[in-house]
């Protein structure tokens, strides 16, 4: 990150410096977390401007519960990323299912894909696979999806899944798994070998 560590501020005191009305500190942290939380929404809702609406709205409810934030009880990203979660979650089960258009924000949003050199070709096929696996992956049952998201796309340990979906370790791990393999599944009918 390349911070002086002397100057780095603790989530509690940005917290608390945000209750008494420091608008540096509230900056502070929708920067340090508004990419996660953009990530999540757009993993759940495939387009650029439902991803940048329900991060707004995240951080208008993350602002307005503050005062609920204990930091005894847990680290601010995890309170937040729950937070976050609930309001995505709670966006998805309110939509109609209908198919959208996931490939028209693929240039905005970076998919992590293997790849050797880094030619036209190659982009645009790594594109291609990007919006297949994507499809896939919003082809899981939600409660699968999202353990799939937050570990293998979000890259949060087992732990903090856990603590963000409040669910058993033993729960989360079965998710994981299942979602996984229902995955694979998906991906060699469309002929994908190799994902995320």
């Amino acid at each position: 990150m390349g911070a002086n560590p002397s100057l780095m501020i603790s989530d509690a005191e940005l917290v608390r410096r945000c209750r008494a009305g420091d608008s540096v500190a509230w900056e502070q942290i929708v920067h340090s977390y508004s990419r996660r939380v953009y990530n999540l929404a757009y993993r759940f809702t495939n387009r650029h401007e439902s991803a940048e609406d329900l991060t707004q709205e995240v951080f208008v409810r993350v602002y307005r519960s503050l005062d609920q934030y204990d930091p005894q009880a847990g680290d601010l990203a995890n309170w937040l990323m729950r937070l976050a979660r609930n309001l995505v979650i709670d966006d998805y089960r309110k939509r109609v299912r209908t198919p959208t258009d996931v490939g028209e924000d693929l240039t905005d949003h970076e998919f992590h894909l293997r790849s050797g050199s880094d030619t036209p070709d190659r982009r645009v096929e790594r594109q291609e696979r990007a919006l297949q696996v994507h499809q896939a992956i919003t082809k899981l049952p939600p409660d699968l999806r999202e353990c799939v998201i937050l570990r293998d796309i979000e890259e949060l340990s087992y732990q903090e899944i856990v603590d963000i979906l409040e669910i058993p370790l033993g729960t989360v791990k079965s998710r994981i798994n299942r979602g996984r393999i229902e995955l694979a599944k998906t991906l060699r009918r469309m002929k994908i070998v190799e994902y995320i």
